[in-house]
């Protein structure tokens, strides 16, 4: 063997061991306290400004509850920063810690974990498809060790095509952008061919990767046709590089519809899409009630409990539209 791969194989195991070693005391720490411990795996980055605030909303309610951190709860987190390739590495490390329930958001973190265990509950969010994804038996009565609260059902893609030809008329082709490894994109696109084809609109599935260039190099290809707009998944690469969404956008001047309030408050044109600090706070619940000895698979799947629909004023004028005043009507916010 040559020298340099059985030094790196030994710096490899000695890391490892060392790893152990030092997260040994930790654990035994927290739980000679009697800390309950809790796992939290979330898809973007920890310092991600709605990824901060979800969180804090999620902690909140769970201290609403009785479940205060460093009191009796210690909460092992882990962020991929939308690196969708350190989700298993990360859902190992998680499991490894052993903690008497996991809170994890989306569909493929959720997947990775399920994965690496049948025995520890998992209270999921941000999932679409629970059942074909095959985490729950059924909405009402899971059956196993997952459960959690829904993101969108397929019928959300009507509404969000709707939004778009009601607010640029003229429209003929949307593309429908997401990275098929973070979100399942199969699921909405077949929802959103439907639902296209009875508005008159040319579905054009536009998947993309964890890069900027391929995304901008995506949204300029289909922004060379005219009368096009701009679907955005509700996916965590997405959100990571909302920003750059929301710049090619606007340079393009596609009018867009977005899954969540915060890329309308970054500047985006338009969103429907679920209040997440509710949904968060929705998950801390369930948290809370395995905590207190109720099992995953006797607690059905929720439903979202808050829709909201925000525009953004200034961005429509910069692109050369009007909000017509049946959307103004119904925003629950108008940006200015």
């Amino acid at each position: 063997m040559p020298i340099g791969v059985g030094r790196r194989q030994f710096i490899r195991a000695f890391g490892g061991a060392a790893a152990v070693f030092l997260l040994e005391p930790r654990i035994a720490r927290s739980q000679a306290a009697g800390l309950r411990r809790i796992g939290v795996f979330i898809p973007t980055a920890a310092d991600d400004s709605d990824t901060t605030t979800t969180s804090k909303a999620f902690r909140q309610e769970l201290e609403r509850l009785g479940w205060t951190e460093g009191r009796n709860i210690h909460i092992d987190y882990r962020y991929a920063a939308g690196r969708s390739d350190q989700y298993v590495a990360l859902a190992q490390e998680l499991v490894a810690l052993q903690p008497e329930v996991i809170f994890a958001q989306g569909t493929q973190v959720v997947a990775k974990l399920q994965r690496e265990t049948h025995v520890i509950p998992i209270v999921f969010n941000n999932v679409s498809d629970p059942i074909g994804s095959g985490f729950v038996a059924n909405l009402a009565h899971p059956g196993g060790n997952l459960t959690g609260i829904l993101l969108y059902e397929t019928g959300i893609t009507g509404k969000w095509l709707a939004m778009l030809k009601e607010i640029a008329p003229p429209l003929t082709r949307v593309a429908l952008v997401g990275n098929p490894k973070t979100v399942p994109f199969d699921y909405f696109q077949h929802a959103a061919a439907v639902a296209a084809a009875a508005l008159g609109i040319e579905l054009v599935p536009t998947p993309i990767e964890n890069a900027d260039s391929d995304i901008e190099r995506a949204i300029e290809s289909f922004a060379a046709a005219p009368n096009g707009g701009l679907l955005v998944m509700p996916d965590p690469t997405i959100r990571i590089h909302r920003d750059l969404v929301i710049e090619l956008a606007t340079r393009y001047r596609l009018p867009a519809v977005y899954p969540f309030r915060l890329f309308v408050s970054a500047g985006g044109l338009m969103s429907y899409g679920t209040d997440q600090d509710d949904v968060f706070r929705q998950a801390a619940g369930y948290v809370d009630q395995i905590l207190r000895g109720a099992k995953a698979a006797d607690l059905p799947v929720q439903a979202p409990t808050k829709y909201e629909t925000v525009v953004n004023n200034k961005t429509a004028k910069a692109i050369g539209l009007g909000i017509p005043p049946s959307l103004l009507v119904r925003a629950d916010e108008v940006i200015e």
